[in-house]
């Protein structure tokens, strides 16, 4: 047996992989992709300081997307709004999963684009 912290009785590599893939979560359930991760990482911060690094790294990229969607949803008056939020979508799927892969490599990727609002 290990002394290592197991997060929710999970490997650590585990937890933070599906802490990034939580974000997916609303697609099948209303801001549970919002809730979940907020949830993972306040309940498991001051247990581990990878879980708080990639906790701040996901919450970073929640607030800038929900910034860049309030941005595209206004300029969908001049019709490149559509097209932002189609892109935005892709973009932030792309960078979850990869976020998820590096975490579970070992690595701390902070998601490109993303606004550093928690240090």
């Amino acid at each position: 047996m290990t002394n290592e912290y197991q997060p929710w009785g999970m490997e650590p590599r585990v937890f933070l992989l599906l802490m990034h893939l939580s974000q997916l979560a609303g697609v099948i359930i209303p801001f549970a992709g919002l809730v979940l991760p907020i949830v993972m990482w306040v309940t498991n911060k001051q247990e581990s300081k990878e879980i708080d690094e990639h906790g701040k790294v996901i919450m970073n990229w929640i607030i800038s997307a929900f910034i860049y969607t309030i941005i595209c949803t206004i300029l969908m008056v001049l019709v490149i709004g559509v097209f932002g939020l189609i892109i935005l979508a892709i973009v932030s799927l792309i960078f979850i999963i990869v976020g998820a892969i590096k975490a579970y490599d070992g690595e701390l990727w902070p998601y490109p684009l993303s606004i550093t609002f928690i240090k």
